[in-house]
C-alpha cells in the first residue's frame, strides 16, 4: 500500500509500493528495476534523494534523452552543448557557402547554427529532405551534414539516437522496467515516437498532475494519471525596481524560515529570465547568510577563475593596457607558464604610463635595463615576449590561454573558445556558468520557472511579472524565419505559451503559498507594466524601496530598517554628528578642530616642508592636515586621456628644459651651439622619458603638445642666456637634505639642512635652474612656469606662491649671505619673466604668516581656507556637497579663529 504523501517532499510515484519491492528483495535475492523520467538535472537530485530516504531499490531517474541512450547502446550519447559549438565552428570553416557566406564569419553565428540546428533536430524536420524548397533549407542541409561529420563517435543527432533505441527496445523491460514519467511538460516531436514504441514492451505511466496531458498521446499505450490542483494562498505585490524585487524575495524566505513555516528546502525563488536577477541575488546571498542554491548554474564570473578568464578575455578583445595586464597576474597566480622567467616585483618596471598602444610598449621594453629590474638581472626578452603574445590579439586567444593560465582558469578558457568565436570571447565568458556546490536538496532554491514547474515547491515566490518578460516575445529563429520554415512547425511550443503553461502549472503545484512579484520600473529607471498572467489578481501590495520590513534578510537589513537601532551604532552616532556640525553655524572637531599639541600635528611640523605643503598650510589648513596628517591622496586611476592634463604637461616641459640645459653645460661651461638643436634632442630625450609614466595623446595632438613644448623651451633658453657666458649653471638642483645624482656636480653639500628663519620649518625641493657667476658672488634661480603669467607686482600671490621666495632664501642660506640672489619666474607659455625685486622683505612677509599658520596648526586650528574645495582640491569629495553653503555658514567664524596674522597672507599682493 502507499504511504501518505508528504506535502514537504512531493508526492510519490503512483502505484509504487516500494514496502512490498523490499520484501520481495529479501524474499527472492533479485531487485526490480524501475525507471522515472525526470524534466531536468534538478528533478533527478530531488527524486534520488526521495528514493534514499524511501530505501527504494533498483530506481533509476534519467532524463528522456538519458533513457533513449540507454536503449540505443553502443556507448551512444546525446550532443551536448559544447560538443555541438565545436563541430559548429568546424563545419563553418569548411562548408562553402553562398546564401550565408555575408555573415558567416560574424561573431553570433556560431551560436545562431547551434541554436537553429537544437531547433530542427527536436521539430524532427530532415533538412536533406527539404533542401529543394529554398536555398538556405539546402545551405542548412550541409552545415549539418559537416556537423554530423565532426561530431566524436557515440554522438548521436536526436533523430538517429531515437531510430537505434527503437531497434533495440526488446531490450527496455530489463533495461529500464516500468518507466513513469514525471513533471514534463512536454517531449519534443523528434522523441514522441519512440514513446509510442516504448509503452507497447513496457508499462509507461505519465503523471501529468492537475495540467493537460499532451494531445499527442491520446492515441498511444502510455497511462495519463491526472490529479487536483493544489490550492496554495496566493498574494500579489509590486516592488520598485527588480533589484528591489530580489531584496523583497529575501525577506520573506527569511521571514518563513524564523517562523518555523518552512525548512529552507521548502522555498523557491523563480523566473523566466534569471539573468536579469543573478547579480543581485549572487549579492543578497553572501549578505544574508544563508543557503541559496542555483539551480541553472553560478555565473562564472562570480569565481576568482571566472574572473582571470575575463581579464584575458578583456585584453584579447580590447588590447593590452598596463591595467588590464595587472589585474591578469593578480588573479592567474605567478604559476602560469608566460611568467616563469620573471623575477618577483617585476610589475614595478612597468611605471605608470597606461601603456595601451604598442608603441606605449615598444618605448617601454626599449628603456628597460638591468638595473630597473628587481634582481638586477635584465628580464627584458621574456616580458618583450609575453607582450608580443597578448598584443596578437583574437588570432591567438587559444595559445594565450595555454600560455598564462593555469588549473581551472585553463579549463575555463578552453570551454569559452568553443563555445564562441575569440572576437566575442568577452561576451562568451560572461555568459557561461558554474555548477553551484551548494547542496539543492537543503537549501532555498533561485531557478528557472520551468524547473521548477516540474519539481514543486511548498512555498514559492514568482519575479519579474511584467509585460514581454512573462510571458516573453515569440521571435523568430535567426536563420530559418518563418517565412522558410513556419515558426509552429520549427518550434510546436512557442516561449510564450511555454510561459503561460509553466505559469498555470506553478499555481497548480505549490503547496501552500505563492506570491507573485513585478517591478514598477526597470533596472535604467524606464516605467514597466504588469504581466497579462495577473490580470486575475487584481489587488496588489505596493512595496516602496525604504520600508521597514516586518523582518529583515540581513544585518544591513536589519540595521536599515530600524533607525533607532542604527542611530545608536558608533558608525551611525558619528555620521549624524557630522552632519549637524556641518550645519551649525559654530566651528567643530567636525569642521576641523583638533586638540591642541596633537603629537600628529606635532609630527608634521618637524618634517622637512616643501613649497607646494607650505601654500597648502597657508591656504588650505584643513587639507594640509588630512594629506600630511592623515595621509589621504588622491590614487592615480590609470586611464588614457585625449590630452594630458597640466601637470603632465608641465613635467614634459621642465624635463625638455633641464635636458637642455645638461647638453649646454656637458663640457662645464655653457655651449654656443645652436639652441634649437639643443632644444630637438632634449626634448626628444625628455620625450621619450615622459611617455614611460604618462599617456601618449594620438599623434596629431602629440605634435601640436611637442611644438608648444618646443617653443616654451627655446624661449627659456633665450631668457637666461644673458647669463651663462662665465657662469656655472645647474639644473633640477636638490636641497635640504635630498642626496643628489652621483653623476651630477652639485652646487652645495646636499645634506645640510635649510631651516625657514626663526619659523621652526625646515624646506627641501629642487630647484628648476641655478646660474652661479664666475666668481661666485651672484646666483640667478629660476623657476619655470607653464601657467598664465600673474600680474606685475605679484610677490606671494596670497601664499600661493612661494617657490622664487624660498628657493631664493634657501640660495642665500647655502651660498652665505655674502651672495647677491635674484629670483624670476620664468612664464614659458606667455613669454615674460616677473622677477623678484625685494627678496629679504618677501621672506619677512611669509617668515610672519608661516609663524602664524604653526601657531594655529599647533593650537588644534586645522580650518577651511580659500583653497578649500577649489578646483584643484583633490579631498573636496570628504567637503558638504553643499559647499557654497557650508562656506557662508563656517567662514566668519573659522577666519576669526585662525586669527588675523594666519589669514593676512590671503590678501598678500
Amino acid at each position: 500500500m502507499m504511504r501518505p504523501c508528504d506535502k514537504r517532499h512531493g508526492a510519490e510515484p503512483t502505484g509504487w509500493d516500494h514496502k512490498g519491492v523490499q520484501e520481495q528483495d529479501v524474499a527472492d535475492r533479485r531487485m526490480t528495476r524501475r525507471t522515472i523520467i525526470v524534466h531536468d538535472r534538478y528533478a533527478m537530485r530531488q527524486w534520488r534523494l526521495k528514493a534514499s530516504r524511501a530505501g527504494w531499490n533498483g530506481l533509476q531517474v534519467m532524463t528522456f534523452g538519458q533513457v533513449i541512450a540507454r536503449l540505443a547502446g553502443g556507448f551512444a550519447r546525446d550532443v551536448d552543448e559544447e560538443t555541438l559549438r565545436q563541430a559548429v565552428q568546424v563545419a563553418l570553416r569548411d562548408v562553402r557557402l553562398a546564401e550565408l557566406a555575408r555573415i558567416s564569419d560574424l561573431p553570433g553565428m556560431a551560436s545562431a547554427v547551434t541554436g537553429t540546428l537544437r531547433r530542427v533536430w527536436g521539430a524532427g524536420i530532415d533538412l536533406s529532405a527539404r533542401s529543394a524548397t529554398h536555398a538556405r533549407i539546402a545551405e542548412m542541409a550541409r552545415i549539418e551534414a559537416a556537423v554530423l561529420a565532426a561530431l566524436p563517435p557515440g554522438c548521436l543527432c536526436p533523430a538517429e539516437m531515437a531510430r537505434r533505441a527503437c531497434a533495440r527496445l526488446a531490450h527496455a523491460p530489463a533495461l529500464l522496467g516500468p518507466v513513469e514519467i514525471l513533471g514534463v511538460p512536454d517531449l519534443s516531436p523528434c522523441w514522441r515516437p519512440a514513446v509510442q514504441a516504448l509503452a507497447r514492451h513496457v508499462p509507461v505511466q505519465w503523471h501529468a498532475g492537475p495540467r493537460p496531458a499532451p494531445a499527442w498521446l491520446a492515441d498511444t499505450d502510455v497511462a495519463i494519471l491526472t490529479g487536483a490542483p493544489s490550492r496554495p494562498d496566493i498574494t500579489c505585490c509590486s516592488a520598485a525596481t527588480p533589484h528591489h524585487e530580489a531584496i523583497e524575495a529575501m525577506r520573506w524566505a527569511r521571514t518563513l524560515m524564523a517562523s518555523g513555516q518552512a525548512r529552507p528546502e521548502d522555498i523557491a525563488i523563480a523566473t523566466t529570465s534569471t539573468g536579469d536577477y543573478d547579480a543581485s541575488v549572487l549579492s543578497l546571498r553572501a549578505d544574508a547568510n544563508f543557503a541559496v542554491h542555483f539551480v541553472h548554474g553560478l555565473p562564472v564570473t562570480a569565481t576568482r577563475d571566472g574572473q582571470a578568464a575575463a581579464a584575458l578575455a578583456d585584453i584579447v578583445v580590447r588590447g593590452l593596457s598596463r591595467l588590464r595586464l595587472r589585474r591578469l597576474i593578480s588573479l592567474m597566480g605567478a604559476d602560469a607558464p608566460a611568467l616563469a622567467d620573471l623575477p618577483d616585483g617585476w610589475m614595478r618596471v612597468l611605471g605608470t604610463a597606461p601603456l595601451d598602444t604598442p608603441d606605449a610598449w615598444a618605448r617601454l621594453l626599449s628603456g628597460l635595463g638591468a638595473g630597473d629590474w628587481p634582481d638586477g638581472i635584465d628580464h627584458a626578452p621574456a616580458l618583450r615576449a609575453l607582450v608580443n603574445l597578448l598584443h596578437r590579439g583574437p588570432e591567438a586567444a587559444g595559445e594565450m590561454g595555454e600560455g598564462l593560465l593555469a588549473g581551472r582558469t585553463r579549463v575555463i578558457w578552453r570551454a569559452a573558445l568553443a563555445a564562441g568565436p575569440a572576437q566575442s570571447v568577452d561576451l562568451t565568458v560572461e555568459g557561461m556558468r558554474l555548477d553551484d556546490a551548494t547542496d539543492p536538496c537543503a537549501s532555498i532554491a533561485w531557478m528557472p520557472a520551468g524547473s521548477l514547474a516540474a519539481s514543486p515547491r511548498r512555498f514559492v515566490r514568482l519575479l519579474g511579472l511584467n509585460s514581454a518578460r512573462w510571458p516573453r516575445n515569440v521571435g523568430e529563429d535567426r536563420l530559418l524565419p518563418d517565412h522558410i520554415i513556419p515558426t509552429t512547425k520549427l518550434n510546436p511550443l512557442p516561449i510564450g505559451e511555454a510561459d503561460r503553461q509553466t505559469f498555470a502549472t506553478i499555481m497548480a503545484t505549490a503547496g501552500d503559498q505563492v506570491v507573485l512579484s513585478h517591478a514598477r520600473r526597470g533596472n535604467d529607471g524606464r516605467l514597466l507594466g504588469r504581466s497579462a498572467l495577473l490580470q486575475d489578481y487584481p489587488d496588489e501590495t505596493y512595496l516602496r524601496r525604504n520600508r521597514a520590513p516586518a523582518h529583515a534578510y540581513s544585518e544591513t537589513d536589519r540595521l536599515t530598517a530600524r533607525r533607532d537601532e542604527f542611530a545608536r551604532t558608533p558608525q551611525a552616532r558619528s555620521a549624524t554628528a557630522c552632519w549637524h556640525d556641518w550645519l551649525r553655524p559654530d566651528i567643530t572637531p567636525h569642521d576641523g578642530l583638533i586638540r591642541a599639541n596633537h603629537p600628529v600635528m606635532q609630527a608634521i611640523m618637524q618634517r622637512t616642508q616643501s613649497a607646494s605643503s607650505l601654500r597648502m598650510l597657508l591656504r588650505n589648513p584643513l587639507g594640509f592636515m588630512w594629506r600630511y596628517g592623515l595621509g589621504l591622496n588622491t590614487t592615480d586611476s590609470g586611464l588614457a586621456s585625449l590630452m594630458p592634463d597640466a601637470m603632465a604637461v608641465g613635467d614634459l616641459v621642465h624635463a625638455t628644459m633641464e635636458h637642455a640645459l645638461v647638453l649646454m653645460t656637458r663640457d662645464g661651461q655653457a655651449a654656443r651651439s645652436d639652441a634649437h638643436a639643443i632644444v630637438e634632442q632634449a626634448l626628444s630625450d625628455a620625450a621619450r622619458a615622459w611617455q614611460h609614466d604618462h599617456a601618449t595623446p594620438p599623434q596629431l595632438l602629440w605634435h601640436h603638445l611637442l611644438d608648444g613644448v618646443r617653443a616654451m623651451a627655446c624661449w627659456g633658453l633665450r631668457a637666461t642666456r644673458e647669463n651663462a657666458t662665465g657662469c656655472r649653471s645647474y639644473a633640477e638642483v636638490p636641497f635640504g637634505c635630498i642626496p643628489a645624482e652621483p653623476d651630477r656636480q652639485a652646487a652645495w653639500d646636499t645634506t645640510t639642512p635649510v631651516p625657514v628663519a626663526d619659523t621652526g620649518f625646515f624646506i627641501n625641493g629642487y630647484i628648476d635652474r641655478l646660474d652661479l657667476s664666475a666668481n661666485g658672488r651672484q646666483a640667478w634661480v629660476y623657476d619655470y612656469k607653464t601657467g598664465r603669467a600673474a600680474g606685475e607686482g605679484t610677490v606671494l600671490k596670497g601664499g600661493a606662491e612661494l617657490q622664487r621666495c624660498l628657493y631664493a632664501f634657501a640660495v642665500q642660506a647655502l651660498l652665505g649671505p655674502d651672495v647677491q640672489v635674484e629670483a624670476t619666474l620664468l612664464y614659458l607659455r606667455d613669454e615674460s619673466a616677473l622677477r623678484l625685486d625685494d627678496p629679504r622683505q618677501a621672506l619677512a612677509d611669509l617668515t610672519t604668516c608661516l609663524r602664524a599658520a604653526r601657531r594655529t596648526a599647533l593650537a588644534g586650528h586645522a580650518l577651511i581656507g580659500p583653497d578649500t574645495g577649489g578646483d584643484y582640491d583633490d579631498m573636496r569629495l570628504a567637503l558638504p556637497a553643499g559647499l557654497a553653503a557650508y562656506r557662508s555658514r563656517k567662514e566668519a567664524q573659522a577666519n576669526r579663529i585662525l586669527g588675523d596674522d594666519a589669514i593676512a597672507v590671503w590678501d598678500a599682493p
